[in-house]
């Protein structure tokens, strides 16, 4: 006789989840692949579940009703407590709601995660008092469950077909340069691309991200909707160096003709978020980015956002790159990641990728795009003459071109032009 467990606690969310699963077919087909029938749901429970697999396997489509009644007459030597324990969930079950598909998707991936985490800290546990003297069961858990923490689902393919790989491989750039010979040969960037800048201090990485979002024909004038988290320099700085890119006016010209600046600043301003961010990691950065969904995202500086997950440098900012690559895609914005060059670069018209300080192969390989900014040495006494930048594009995923594009930074105005 089939032995069932009584007196279990009720969950009106498993039973939504069950009611959601029976009254809508294409969520059931999507996690048909679920390996949680023992997993997500209390004892009881599970049986419903595992009679309404067994229903769509053999009669596709199926109600309620129909579970009901497979159920019964697939135990039928249960005791007449156990037959009003199953009644009393069918009915439950019957007055309960059928959640909308996204709802149920966040219900299931996060019970799915409770699930997992009770068994990764039951092998702790066993793995502390000796009852088990290998990491084997939790190599199986992650093994079983994957990364994402997610069941198994029926996956829905790309379409392969000629006319959308040549349709979604065409050159359609969202969001475009400024810089004349930037846009000539890089053209621009689009949702999901990952972007770094590299310089060396005070060499204009700040005043480069303020000439292609605020400045006229800039990223903020185009609609993109900008997000600038800096955690170098304070806010009201870098929002100056905005304003001065916007305007295309210095500071003294501003206090001197605040209507006329306001007047440009006005047009582009709702466009622009800045917030100091001293202190806060990736996985705060991405929290943000969910709520406020920009178009384009600034990490200045982007290696200070780094969990220092490793001893190693280039293993955490490559893990960060990772994260910040993710990041662009799953919310469909530009990340751009300013990063310091390391020393050798000092001087230097074309520093390469691997004076990315610090990490001289991680966060290049995650890129799709760097821009390393060099300068000619400056002769003693001729300090006032530093304007010219050279934009070494080092890697290219976008367009292909690789080369040197030569520039003159106009330092009070923020501003590139070439």
């Amino acid at each position: 006789m089939e032995l069932f467990w009584a007196g279990e606690k009720d969950n009106m969310t498993e039973y939504n989840l069950i009611k959601t699963l029976i009254s809508d077919k294409e969520f059931y087909n999507s996690h048909q692949g679920i390996l949680c029938p023992e997993k997500l749901f209390t004892k009881n429970v599970r049986r419903v579940k595992h009679t309404l697999d067994e229903a769509v396997q053999t009669y596709d489509t199926c109600s309620l009703a129909d579970v009901e009644a497979l159920f019964y007459s697939s135990n039928k030597t249960m005791t007449t407590a156990n037959k009003k324990l199953f009644y009393d969930i069918f009915r439950k079950i019957e007055s309960s709601s059928v959640l909308n598909k996204e709802v149920a998707e966040d219900v299931m991936s996060k019970m799915f995660r409770h699930c997992v985490g009770e068994e990764v800290a039951n092998c702790g546990f066993n793995l502390v008092n000796g009852t088990v003297d290998s990491l084997e069961p939790l190599r199986k858990i992650m093994e079983d469950y994957q990364d994402d923490f997610k069941p198994n689902l029926k996956v829905e393919f790309e379409d392969m077909s000629i006319s959308t790989l040549l349709k979604s491989n065409e050159t359609q750039t969202q969001w475009k340069f400024n810089i004349p010979t930037l846009r000539r040969n890089v053209e621009g960037c689009s949702g999901g691309h990952f972007v770094i800048v590299g310089a060396r201090p005070n060499t204009g990485k700040t005043s480069f991200h303020a000439s292609v979002v605020a400045s006229p024909n800039g990223f903020a004038s185009q609609g993109a909707k900008c997000m600038v988290l800096c955690n170098e320099e304070a806010a009201h700085r870098v929002g100056a160096r905005y304003l001065s890119a916007a305007t295309t006016m210095s500071l003294d010209e501003i206090k001197e003709n605040s209507a006329k600046a306001s007047m440009r600043y006005d047009k582009i301003n709702k466009n622009i978020q800045i917030k100091d961010s001293t202190g806060k990691d990736l996985s705060w950065v991405e929290a943000v980015v969910k709520s406020h969904r920009p178009d384009i995202l600034v990490l200045d500086m982007g290696d200070k956002f780094a969990p220092r997950t490793s001893d190693k440098s280039d293993v955490y900012l490559r893990d960060a790159a990772i994260h910040a690559r993710n990041i662009s895609k799953e919310y469909d914005c530009v990340v751009f990641w300013l990063s310091q060059l390391s020393a050798e670069a000092e001087g230097r018209k074309k520093p390469d990728q691997s004076m990315l300080e610090g990490s001289k192969t991680g966060k290049a390989a995650e890129a799709d795009l760097i821009i390393l900014i060099g300068k000619d040495p400056v002769m003693e006494g001729n300090e006032m003459n530093d304007t010219i930048r050279h934009l070494n594009i080092a890697k290219n995923k976008l367009t292909g071109w690789q080369g040197v594009i030569t520039c003159n930074l106009q330092g009070d105005i923020a501003q590139y032009t070439a």
